[in-house]
C-alpha cells in the first residue's frame, strides 16, 4: 500500500464519505447478496466462505496482507468456516496499532418469515438501507476497509497500524474463535502487538444520539429437569395417583424470581454484586432516554402501561448493571394446538441469569443448585430432579476514562459538531469482549454505529444511509484520535501494575489501563 504525506483534514475527509455514499452502499449490497447463515451449514457453509473470501480479496486489494486461518474447531465431520486475519501496516514502529473485530455471518431470513422484501436483496426505502446483514455486522465491519481506501484517495498516512479479526460463526456461539484468540494473544503471535481494541457490533440506546458502550452483562444459562417415569402417563387414568414432573417444576422454578417486582429469591445471589460508585450513578443522569418511548419501541404499552420501575435511572440500571433472572420455557410439555390429556414422564424448564461485576457464573450454579435442591426437598417427591448449567459468561466491564475511550468520544463530537456521546451498558452479553481482553491485557471499545431500531436478529432489519455515512466518519476520525494517544506502546509496556491509588493518577495507563512508562 502506497502512503502519502498529505495531512488529515476532517472535514475533506467528510466530504470524500459522502461522495462515496453510492459506492458504499453498492458494495453492502453485494455482501448481504451472500447468504451467510452460520445456523444452517448444512446449507450455507459454501455462501459464508464465500464471504470471507471476497472480503479477504478486498482487503488485499487495498494493499493489506491477510491470513484466512482454518477454524480450530473444525473436524472432517463437522466443518467450519476460516478466520479472517488482516493487517495494514504504517512502517512506522513508534505507531499504536488497533485491532478491529467483526463478524460476517448473518441470522436465518425469509421473505416469508414476514420481511417486506427479500432479505437478500439490500433494498432502499426512505433513508434506510433494509437487509439480513446489513446493521448485524456487514455495514459495520465494511467501515474499516471503505476508510482505509478513502485515506488512500485522499493521499493521508494511516496513523496507526490496523489489524482485522473478522470471523463467520458469531451468531451461532463463535465457534473456533476463542481459542485462536488464546492462541494469537500469545508473545510474538497477531494479536501480542495490539495497543486497543475496537468493536462496532452493537447499538445506540436510541435512535439519535451515540453512545459508547462500558459494560456488558454476563450469562449463566440452565435447564431443570424433573422425571417421574419412562413414559406419557394418561391423566384420566392415573392422574392423582402418581406425583407428576410438571407440577414439581413448576413449583421450582416458581421459587426463583418474584413476578411482582423481578427480584430474584435464590439466596446469595446479590451478595457478590458490585456496589455503585457516585462516578457510575452520576453517568445515568445525562442519558438521552424516554420511557414512553422506550415502552412503544418494545411493543409494551399496547399490552401494559406498567413496567417494574418507573424512572430513567433505576430501569436502565435493572437492564445494564443489576442482576436478573428470567424463565424462558419448559421442554417435554405438550405446546401443539389442540388439547392433549397427558403427564409427561420428562419436564425441562430453561431459565437464565444475568450476571454483573462481581458475579461468576460457577459460583452462581452453586447458589442455584442449593436453592433447588431444598426447594425440591420440601415438595417430598419421588421424581428425578437435575440442573444443569447449559453455558456461562462472565460480565465484561471496562474504564469510560480510558485512551481508547477518550478517542471515540472526540470523534463523536467531531463528527456530530459537538454532541457528547452517552455512557452506556447493555443487558446482553459479548464474550468477545471479554475473551480479549484476557487474552491481551488490552483495552477494548465497544463504539456502536448503528441505531436501537435497526432490527438485528429480526425482520426488516435494516441500517440508515446517515448511520452508514456518519459511522465511518466516526471511525475514521477516531483513529487519528487514537493516533494522538501519548506514551508508549501499552502493547510493548513490561512494566508491573499498578496500585489503586496509583491509577488514580491522571494520565496512568496496565499493558492497556496503567503504565509506569508514562508517569
Amino acid at each position: 500500500m502506497t502512503e502519502g504525506k498529505k495531512v488529515f483534514l476532517a472535514r475533506e475527509f467528510f466530504d470524500l464519505v459522502d461522495e462515496h455514499k453510492t459506492m458504499m452502499i453498492e458494495e453492502l449490497a453485494k455482501a448481504v447478496s451472500i447468504s451467510s447463515v452460520s445456523a444452517q451449514l448444512d446449507q450455507h457453509l459454501d455462501d459464508i466462505i464465500e464471504m470471507m473470501e471476497w472480503t479477504n480479496s478486498y482487503i488485499q486489494r487495498l494493499g493489506g496482507s491477510t491470513t484466512m486461518v482454518p477454524n480450530p474447531l473444525t473436524t472432517s465431520e463437522r466443518p467450519l468456516p476460516p478466520i479472517l486475519l488482516g493487517e495494514f501496516k504504517t512502517n512506522d514502529p513508534s505507531k499504536k496499532t488497533v485491532c478491529v473485530y467483526g463478524h460476517l455471518d448473518v441470522q436465518p431470513a425469509a421473505i416469508e418469515d414476514g420481511w417486506d422484501t427479500d432479505p437478500f436483496v439490500l433494498t432502499e426505502k426512505d433513508g434506510k438501507l433494509f437487509g439480513r446483514g446489513s446493521t448485524d455486522d456487514k455495514g459495520p465491519a465494511l467501515s474499516w476497509l471503505w476508510i482505509i481506501y478513502l485515506h488512500q484517495k485522499l493521499g493521508v498516512d494511516l496513523p496507526v497500524n490496523i489489524k482485522i479479526l473478522y470471523e463467520g460463526m458469531e451468531e451461532s456461539g463463535s465457534l473456533g474463535i476463542f481459542e485462536l484468540i488464546q492462541s494469537e494473544g500469545k508473545p510474538g503471535k497477531f494479536l501480542d502487538d495490539v495497543d486497543f481494541f475496537c468493536i462496532s457490533d452493537n447499538y445506540w440506546l436510541g435512535k439519535t444520539k451515540p453512545c459508547l458502550t462500558y459494560g456488558l452483562r454476563g450469562l449463566a444459562y440452565f435447564e431443570l429437569s424433573v422425571e417421574g417415569s419412562t413414559k406419557d402417563l394418561h391423566s384420566g387414568v392415573l392422574g392423582g395417583t402418581v406425583f407428576e414432573p410438571m407440577t414439581d417444576l413448576i413449583s421450582l422454578m416458581g421459587t426463583l424470581v418474584e413476578s411482582s417486582s423481578g427480584k430474584i429469591l435464590v439466596p446469595g445471589v446479590y451478595d457478590s454484586v458490585a456496589p455503585v460508585t457516585p462516578e457510575e450513578e452520576a453517568l445515568y443522569e445525562t442519558i438521552d432516554f424516554d420511557l414512553e418511548s422506550f415502552k412503544e419501541e418494545n411493543g409494551i404499552k399496547s399490552i401494559s402501561d406498567k413496567l417494574l420501575c418507573h424512572d430513567k435511572k433505576n430501569l436502565l440500571m435493572n437492564r445494564w448493571r443489576n442482576p436478573t433472572l428470567s424463565l424462558h420455557g419448559i421442554e417435554g410439555a405438550f405446546s401443539g394446538k389442540g388439547a392433549k390429556t397427558v403427564i409427561s414422564k420428562k419436564v425441562i424448564g430453561k431459565f437464565s441469569l444475568r450476571l454483573v461485576p462481581d458475579q461468576d457464573p460457577q459460583k452462581i450454579e452453586e447458589l442455584v443448585r442449593n436453592h433447588l435442591q431444598k426447594e425440591f426437598l420440601k415438595l417430598q417427591s419421588p421424581n428425578k430432579m437435575n440442573l444443569e448449567l447449559h453455558h456461562g459468561a462472565h460480565p465484561w466491564l471496562s474504564d469510560p476514562k480510558h485512551p481508547n475511550f477518550e478517542a471515540a468520544a472526540k470523534a463523536i463530537e467531531i463528527v456530530y459538531d459537538g454532541v457528547k456521546p452517552d455512557y452506556t451498558r447493555e443487558g446482553g452479553s459479548i464474550p468477545i469482549a471479554s475473551a480479549l481482553e484476557n487474552a491481551t491485557g488490552m483495552n477494548v471499545l465497544l463504539l456502536p454505529i448503528g441505531a436501537c431500531d435497526d432490527g438485528a436478529h429480526s425482520q426488516n432489519e435494516k441500517y440508515n444511509v446517515v448511520n452508514l455515512l456518519n459511522g465511518v466518519k466516526v471511525l475514521g476520525v477516531y483513529l487519528h484520535q487514537l493516533g494522538k494517544v501519548e506514551g508508549p506502546k501499552p502493547s510493548s509496556c513490561k512494566c508491573p501494575l499498578l496500585t489503586d491509588e496509583e491509577l488514580m493518577i491522571p494520565g496512568a495507563f496496565v499493558r492497556g489501563f496503567a503504565c509506569k512508562c508514562v508517569m
